[in-house]
């Protein structure tokens, strides 16, 4: 695996939790804010995926 590949999981992952967000408050999966929440949570997981992956794969 390499750093790439851990920074698009973490994308991914990021997104999937920032989009059910909202659905805890009572919107839909496809709301607006939903959207806006997965866009958040995915530059979440880049950041925290990065910061992980470096100390990782060095």
């Amino acid at each position: 695996m390499s750093l790439k590949t851990f920074i698009y999981g973490g994308v991914f992952v990021g997104s999937i939790i920032g989009g059910y967000i909202p659905v805890l408050w009572g919107t839909g999966l496809l709301s607006f804010s939903s959207v806006l929440w997965s866009a958040i949570g995915g530059f979440v997981g880049l950041v925290i995926a990065y910061k992980i992956g470096k100390n990782l794969f060095l």
